[in-house]
């Protein structure tokens, strides 16, 4: 299973939130590649990287720390929040991301993500499907969906989508475990590669994930409030 950070932007900021609510911010560094280039010392070859200002304006905003994170590491960056058009897309993978994440745009412009996902290719596009009580979010997870999670990840697995991170908006920023159960149906809906994400707090929620067969594994705020060190995720790679 991949082992893979986070480094949440706001105003060029490190920062986590809790469950979402961008009242919560809690600012871990004024500096991001300092704490891209301190995942990269430790061994870890992948990186989750979210522009919270972007996923609000629905364009992306914080491409320049893309770039610099890109230039100063070899992390391979999966980037996600505001991608909502081509241009912001030319900006992620210009700027050095190798994989972009969409979700509001999936929520809402499903012929736009299929296009993408030919012009592009599996290999480059990972559906966001992030969740509270088992229904899609979008827009930085202030608007709430109908769309159950099952369903919406099953219809896009079945058009071509490999790759999906599910965030349950409920666990974020707690510490209190992932969902795993939702995990579990999720991945015997659909044949996708699940990425999980919310609730990670210590390695016995890691070997749960990939005992369940998740393909990655999103690790937050547990890294940020030492529940987990860098050491310990520098044996696991």
């Amino acid at each position: 299973m991949r082992i893979i950070p986070a480094i949440d932007i706001i105003d060029g900021k490190c920062v986590r939130l809790t469950k979402g609510d961008y009242a919560t911010q809690k600012i871990y560094s004024d500096n991001p590649v300092d704490v891209a280039k301190s995942f990269m010392d430790a061994g870890l070859k992948y990186l989750h990287l979210v522009d919270l200002d972007g996923a609000k304006a629905q364009t992306v905003v914080n491409h320049k720390v893309i770039a610099a994170i890109s230039a100063a590491t070899d992390l391979q960056i999966d980037f996600g929040g505001g991608i909502k058009s081509e241009a912001d897309i030319d900006i992620a993978f210009s700027s050095g991301a190798s994989q972009i994440t969409v979700g509001s745009l999936a929520v809402n412009n499903s012929e736009k993500v299929l296009e993408w996902l030919q012009r592009y290719g599996a290999q480059k596009i990972i559906l966001g499907a992030d969740c509270r009580d088992r229904k899609i979010a979008a827009h930085g997870w202030q608007e709430q969906s109908e769309l159950d999670v099952i369903e919406f990840i099953s219809r896009y697995s079945s058009q071509g989508i490999e790759s999906v991170i599910c965030t349950d908006i409920a666990k974020d920023g707690m510490l209190d475990g992932p969902s795993a159960e939702l995990y579990r149906e999720i991945m015997t809906a659909a044949p996708v590669k699940l990425i999980a994400s919310g609730g990670i707090s210590s390695l016995c929620d890691l070997i749960r994930l990939q005992n369940i067969g998740c393909e990655g594994a999103i690790i937050g705020k547990a890294i940020y409030e030492n529940r987990i060190t860098l050491k310990q995720l520098q044996e696991l790679c």
